[in-house]
């Protein structure tokens, strides 16, 4: 304003009509950008402190699990399908219990503030009859009732319809086997050490949890072999239910093998937990070309070869972390 105001009596053009509206239109733009620039000040503010508030809550109602739990390596991922959306009704607990350790990964019905509070039932219920339970049947009975329990407090579809698919396994102390109880998830991925995968396919089917007030089924075991070098990739259906722009769903047992051969084929050493999960997260964005199409929870649990695990060690007396690979 100054300026304009200058150069027109510098150059003897001052127009007391023009320059005085020239005036006020710069005095408005000014007032409009400074509150323009507050509010956008304010939102940001409040959108921080959403934020950092649902971090607090995610961190609270699904804690990130250790990376090592004994001989065996932990790595997990959420990946929301919205941004803002830290949390939803995905799951994933791990635990180490007198029974062997032991881990769930579920995904509940629904969406919003009632599937987070499923969630937060079945994480709790899971922490306590995993260490009190002796055998999985037993921790599923327990979880069952608990689910049923919470359902009859609920209104509308919550509390006929509400229902948890959970992927449940058991790790035998030396890990050498796994035991699994499939209750309507999608079934885990068993990687070897030379990248080949099977798809650990239940031999019988099982209904999801929660829904044992319409009949009573049975939780049938399977155990397999767990070898060292081996990992066992679990994931909720986020994963196997992204398509791509023609409506080819992601087939995890066909493409992870061939991501972990590349990446073998290039480093000469098996990836990481955290590598496999990363590596998977960003090939189904690739695949459902772009942001997730739903949340997915990806659970990953590695037993290493021994020599990875002695590499993996930090030698006595250096930093933590000083001899990963």
């Amino acid at each position: 304003m100054v300026v304009q105001a200058g150069l027109a009596f510098l150059n003897g053009s001052y127009d007391w009509q023009g320059d005085v509206a020239v005036q006020i239109t710069l005095a408005s733009v000014t007032a409009l950008a400074v509150g323009l620039n507050r509010s956008l000040r304010l939102q940001h503010a409040s959108a921080s402190r959403a934020r950092y508030a649902a971090e607090m809550a995610q961190r609270a109602v699904l804690p990130s699990p250790p990376s090592r739990l004994g001989d065996l390596r932990i790595a997990a991922r959420y990946v929301p399908a919205e941004d803002m959306a830290l949390i939803g009704g995905d799951l994933y607990v791990m635990q180490e219990t007198p029974f062997g350790v032991r881990a769930m990964v579920g995904d509940v019905r629904g969406k919003g503030l009632s599937a987070v509070t499923a969630v937060s039932v079945d994480i709790g219920v899971f922490r306590y009859a995993a260490d009190h339970e002796p055998d999985l049947p037993a921790l599923v009975a327990c979880m069952e009732e608990a689910l049923l329990r919470e359902s009859q407090r609920r209104e509308g579809l919550d509390a006929t319809e509400g229902f948890t698919t959970a992927l449940i396994v058991q790790f035998a102390d030396d890990l050498s086997q796994v035991h699994i109880v499939n209750r309507g998830h999608p079934a885990p991925v068993l990687l070897h050490a030379d990248g080949r995968a099977r798809v650990l396919e239940p031999a019988e089917e099982a209904p999801p949890l929660g829904i044992s007030g319409l009949d009573a089924w049975a939780s049938p075991v399977e155990t397999h072999p767990f070898p060292p070098g081996a990992m066992l990739l679990c994931f909720t259906d986020g994963v196997t239910e992204a398509r791509d722009p023609a409506g080819v769903f992601y087939d995890p047992a066909d493409r992870v093998p061939r991501m972990v051969q590349s990446y073998l084929r290039q480093t000469s050493h098996f990836p990481e937990p955290s590598t496999v999960l990363d590596l998977l997260a960003r090939d189904v964005s690739r695949h459902s070309g772009g942001a997730p199409q739903d949340d997915q929870a990806l659970l990953a649990l590695h037993r290493p070869l021994p020599q990875q695990d002695l590499l993996a060690r930090p030698r006595q007396g250096s930093p933590p972390g000083a001899g990963a690979l």
